[in-house]
């Protein structure tokens, strides 16, 4: 899919705002309703936008009083631990799943309508890697965000720095993502089915499930990825030997 999700054409006009001056660093953005009908989208489309510039540290969400200009964005020279794409999938498993288990009780019917249209969005064929993991980060970062616990909300989002910033664990996801598509979709249903249920534990266990296969799967790429490095080395190796046997 080539063109461009909707609300990364509107996340990129509120930046333009912010950086002329008609949202100062602190000041509260406008209501959905009145951006929506500032931007010609619907209500969704805006609390996407939102939350893609809270994952980029221009924004910030408070529940229940409104989205606040951050004083400065984030991530500027900050330096980034080195983990692995096994290590961050663990870490997200532990944050993102209690997330859920939080968010089930208090969510909001707007938010399920925010995430059933992500899922939507999943299932559309055709989407690369930028769209794929902007989709996803969304869908991820609305469920932190209505767990309502700040500190809860700046993990999830300082780890999605971490799967988004570092080359090993992008190759690493970019790796597995395309070939189960499919079932990842389904894990998000379940996900959202157990959150419009407003039962936690069954957040919970969905949001743990989902990471437990991601892991399988990254251990199954990682494992045919050293299957076809060692064939390589043994081929070269091969062809080595059977040259200098011809030129002894």
């Amino acid at each position: 899919m080539t063109s461009r999700r909707l609300f990364q054409d509107v996340a990129e006009q509120i930046v333009a705002l912010i950086e002329q001056g008609a949202f100062p660093p602190g000041s509260r953005l406008p209501g959905e309703r009145e951006l929506s009908e500032r931007f010609g989208v619907s209500r969704v489309t805006i609390r996407e936008a939102e939350i893609a510039l809270q994952a980029s540290g221009r924004l910030r969400i408070k529940t229940g009083s409104g989205v606040y200009v951050a004083d400065t964005p984030s991530g500027g020279g900050e330096h980034l631990p080195v983990v692995s794409a096994f290590e961050l999938t663990e870490a997200r498993a532990l944050f993102e799943s209690e997330a859920a288990a939080l968010a089930a009780p208090i969510i909001s019917d707007s938010d399920i309508a925010v995430l059933r249209d992500l899922l939507e969005q999943m299932s559309q064929e055709g989407m690369d890697d930028e769209e794929v993991t902007t989709v996803d980060r969304a869908f991820h970062l609305t469920i932190a965000s209505a767990s309502g616990n700040k500190a809860i909300i700046h993990v999830v989002e300082s780890l999605w720095r971490l799967r988004t910033e570092i080359a090993e664990v992008r190759q690493t996801h970019s790796s597995v993502c395309h070939h189960d598509s499919r079932q990842r979709h389904d894990e998000h249903g379940a996900i959202v089915d157990a959150l419009a249920r407003r039962d936690p534990q069954a957040a919970r266990l969905a949001m743990r499930q989902h990471f437990s296969r991601l892991i399988e799967a990254m251990l199954d790429a990682t494992e045919q990825r050293e299957i076809a490095e060692l064939r390589q080395r043994s081929a070269e190796s091969r062809a080595r030997f059977m040259l200098s046997a011809k030129l002894a």
